[in-house]
C-alpha cells in the first residue's frame, strides 16, 4: 500500500474544471449524485471534438469501417449470451458500522485517500515502524473520534495498541506493512477474529466480499415483472455483435472490416472514484474490426504473416489476428499522439496469460499516467487504463449464433476456391486446428444438456463448413472511453508557468495546453476597447467570418491581458486583438503601414505577430487541423 498524501494537483485540475466549466457534479444543488457527472460548456466542447476526431480516424478516412448507433435497451437475451447476467460482477464488501458499500479490490487504494489515514500519517512512520503509542493515545482521544468513530483504535485503544506494540517488537517477524499496521488499529479481539480490514470511511469491521452484479435493471413495459425486466447496457460492443449480419448485408463491406459505435453505457460501480475516471454513466468509442481466422487465411494466401514489434504497415492479405492485433494497438497510439497526448504519458501494457478474459487471445491496455496513478518502486506513474485492444476470437459470433439460433457465419467464395486447389494433406491439417479450436470452445460454453457427442459432431460440422466457403469471423476490439481520455487530456493539458502582467510584474498562470485540434475554442476574438465603435464592429466582422469554421469566444469584458488570462484556462491556442494598428495601420514589421491586420497571439508561449485579416482564415484553419 502506498504511503499516505494528498495529491494536490488533482485538486487543482478538479477545482478549475468546475470554476471554467469543464465538468460539474451532477444534480450538485441536490447534493450531488456520486459516479454522475455533466459536462459545462467547454467541456461538451472538448468532447465533441474527441468524438469528431475518432469518428474521422475510424470511419470517414477508412473504406473499411462503417457505423452503428444502437439503443441503450436492447433484448436481455443478448446479455445472458454475452455473460453478462451470470458473470458481470466485482466483489463487494459492507461495512457491519456505517453499511457503507466498498468494492474489496479498491479498499486499500480508498482508504489511503481518507483524511484520518492522512492525519494518522503524521504521527506514526510505519516505513521507520516508529509507534508512539501515547500520541496514538492523544489521536484515538481527538481527531480519531470525529473522523473515524468505528476505528478499534478509537473505541478501545489500549487494547488495540497492545496488540500493535506486541507486534511491532516481535523480533521473528517481519516488519509491518502499512496494511497491516492499519488492521492491526481496527483489531480489538485478535485471537478471536484475527486481524480486521478496516472501512475506509468510519474504520468499522467489513464483510467478507461477495459478488455484485453492475448492471442496471429496469423494467419495459407497465408491468415491474421478471418477464418485462431489461437492462441498460454496461457496453456498447454487444450491439454491434448482434446487428453483424445486417450490416454486412446492407453495407457492401466483406471480412475483413469493422463497425464503430459510440454511445453511452452504463455500470452500476459500488464505489466511484478519481473524478470521471470510474463513474456509472460513461461514453464508449468501440470498433469491432472483424477478421477472417488464421486456418482461413492460411488457405487463401498460403501462410500467415507474423508481426514485428513496429507497425506492420499497410493491411495485407496474408495477415493473421497477431498482425491485426498489432495494427490496431499502433493504430491507437498514434491516434493519441494526434490529439496531444505523447507516447511518453502512455504505457503499453500487454496483459499476461493469467489476466486475460476466458475469450481473449491477447489484450493490450494502453495507459495514461494519471495524477492518481499508483508509483513502481522508482516512483514513476503506472498510468490507468484508457482502452484496451482484444483480440476476442470468434467468441462473441459464436455465442449469439448458440443463444439466438441465427446464423451469424460469412460466405466467402475466395475460401471456397482456394480450398478445392490445396491438397489433401494440407486440407487435413487447417481442418484440424479448425476443428481442434470450435470443440474447444464448444466444450467450454456447453449447456447442461448437451453431450460430448453433440459437442464433437458440432465441432466437426464447423470445420467442414470450411470447404464450402463458410467459417465465423474472429474480431479485434479497441474499446475506449470517452470520459476517461477527456480527464486524459485535461490533466495533460493543466501547466502552471510564469507570465509578466500588464505592469510586467510576474504572476503565476494556469494554462490550459490543449492541442489546437481537440481545444473547445480555436480562437478568442478581443476589441481592444470595448467603448470604441469601430474597433468593436472590425472585431465583430472577423467573428462572423470564422465562426462557420471553428468555435469562436467573443470577449470584451476587462482588461486585455486579463482576456488573455482567461483563454489561457479555458485552453484556447490563439487570440485574435482588433487595435488602433488595425484601423490605422501597422507600425512596424513586414506589415508597417497596412491596414486590417490584427493582433495573433499564441496561447503556449505568448507570442504575438501581426498578420492580415485576409489571411487569417486559412492560417488559423492550417493550424487546428
Amino acid at each position: 500500500m502506498a504511503e499516505p498524501k494528498t495529491n494536490e494537483l488533482m485538486e487543482k485540475i478538479v477545482s478549475l474544471c468546475k470554476r471554467r466549466g469543464f465538468i460539474y457534479q451532477s444534480s450538485e444543488i441536490y447534493g450531488g449524485i456520486n459516479g454522475f457527472w455533466d459536462y459545462g460548456p467547454l467541456g461538451t466542447e472538448l468532447k465533441r471534438n474527441v468524438k469528431y476526431l475518432w469518428w474521422m480516424d475510424m470511419t470517414r478516412m477508412r473504406d473499411d469501417v462503417v457505423g452503428l448507433e444502437a439503443t441503450i435497451i436492447m433484448a436481455p437475451e443478448i446479455w445472458r449470451a454475452s455473460g453478462h447476467v451470470d458473470t458481470f460482477a466485482d466483489m463487494m464488501q459492507t461495512c457491519k458500522s456505517c453499511k457503507k458499500l466498498v468494492r474489496a479490490d479498491q479498499v486499500w487504494d480508498i482508504l489511503v485517500e481518507q483524511s484520518w489515514v492522512q492525519s494518522l500519517a503524521s504521527i506514526a512512520d510505519v516505513a521507520t515502524q516508529s509507534f508512539d503509542g501515547e500520541a496514538l493515545m492523544r489521536w484515538a482521544d481527538g481527531k480519531g473520534k470525529r473522523l473515524v468513530p468505528n476505528l478499534a483504535l478509537v473505541r478501545n485503544p489500549r487494547v488495540t495498541l497492545s496488540w500493535l506494540s506486541e507486534r511491532s517488537k516481535s523480533s521473528k517477524q517481519a516488519p509491518l506493512s502499512a496494511k497491516e499496521f492499519y488492521q492491526y488499529l481496527a483489531t480489538e479481539q485478535l485471537a478471536a477474529t484475527g486481524l480486521i480490514t478496516p472501512c475506509p470511511y468510519c474504520g468499522g469491521e467489513l464483510t467478507a466480499p461477495r459478488p455484485f452484479n453492475l448492471m442496471f435493471e429496469t423494467w419495459a413495459g407497465p408491468l415491474q415483472s421478471e418477464e418485462n425486466k431489461v437492462y441498460l447496457r454496461p457496453e456498447t460492443a454487444q450491439a454491434i455483435f448482434v446487428q453483424f449480419k445486417n450490416v454486412l448485408e446492407t453495407s457492401y463491406q466483406k471480412v475483413p472490416f469493422g463497425i464503430a459505435q459510440i454511445g453511452k453505457a452504463f455500470r452500476n460501480e459500488i464505489t466511484p472514484r478519481n473524478f470521471t475516471f470510474r463513474s456509472r454513466e460513461f461514453e464508449q468509442m468501440e470498433l469491432e474490426f472483424f477478421i477472417k481466422p488464421d486456418e482461413v487465411i492460411e488457405a487463401i494466401a498460403g501462410s500467415v504473416v507474423k508481426p514485428g514489434e513496429s507497425h506492420p504497415g499497410e493491411p495485407q492479405p496474408n495477415w493473421g489476428w497477431e498482425a491485426w492485433h498489432k495494427y490496431w494497438v499502433e493504430e491507437r497510439i498514434r491516434f493519441y499522439e494526434g490529439i496531444g497526448l505523447p507516447r511518453t504519458t502512455l504505457v503499453e501494457y500487454w496483459q499476461k496469460p493469467d489476466e486475460l478474459a476466458h475469450y481473449a487471445r491477447a489484450t493490450v491496455d494502453i495507459l495514461f499516467k494519471f495524477p492518481f496513478s499508483k508509483r513502481n518502486e522508482k516512483g514513476e506513474l503506472m498510468g490507468e487504463e484508457l482502452e484496451g485492444i482484444a483480440a476476442r476470437s470468434d467468441f462473441d459470433l459464436s455465442q449469439h449464433e448458440r443463444f439466438s439460433g441465427k446464423p451469424m457465419g460469412v460466405f466467402d467464395e475466395e475460401l471456397r476456391t482456394a480450398w478445392g486447389k490445396l491438397d489433401e494433406a494440407k486440407k487435413k491439417e487447417l481442418w484440424q486446428r479448425y476443428y481442434e479450436a470450435r470443440l474447444k470452445y464448444l466444450t467450454k460454453t456447453a449447456k447442461s444438456d448437451e453431450t460430448p457427442d453433440q459437442i464433437d459432431k458440432a465441432a466437426r460440422e464447423d470445420a467442414d463448413g470450411l470447404a464450402k466457403g463458410q467459417y465465423i469471423p474472429h474480431v479485434i476490439e479497441p474499446s475506449a472511453g470517452v470520459d476517461r481520455l477527456i480527464l486524459a487530456l485535461i490533466s495533460n493539458a493543466y501547466h502552471e508557468d510564469q507570465m509578466p502582467d500588464a505592469k510586467g510584474n510576474m504572476e503565476t498562470r494556469v494554462v490550459m495546453k490543449f492541442h489546437p485540434r481537440v481545444a473547445p475554442v480555436k480562437a478568442g476574438i478581443m476589441p481592444l476597447l470595448k467603448n470604441k465603435p469601430e474597433l468593436v464592429k472590425k472585431a465583430l466582422e472577423i467573428r462572423d467570418t470564422l465562426r462557420p469554421h471553428m468555435n469562436i469566444f467573443y470577449d470584451d469584458a476587462g482588461a486585455i491581458g486579463r482576456r488573455y488570462r482567461r483563454q489561457d484556462e479555458a485552453g484556447t491556442p490563439f487570440c485574435v486583438t482588433v487595435d488602433f494598428e488595425t484601423l490605422e495601420g501597422a507600425k512596424e514589421g513586414p506589415l508597417a503601414g497596412q491596414k486590417d491586420t490584427v493582433t495573433l497571439r499564441y496561447r503556449d508561449d505568448g507570442k504575438q505577430e501581426r498578420v492580415k485579416i485576409e489571411d487569417l482564415l486559412s492560417l488559423l484553419m492550417a493550424k487546428i487541423r
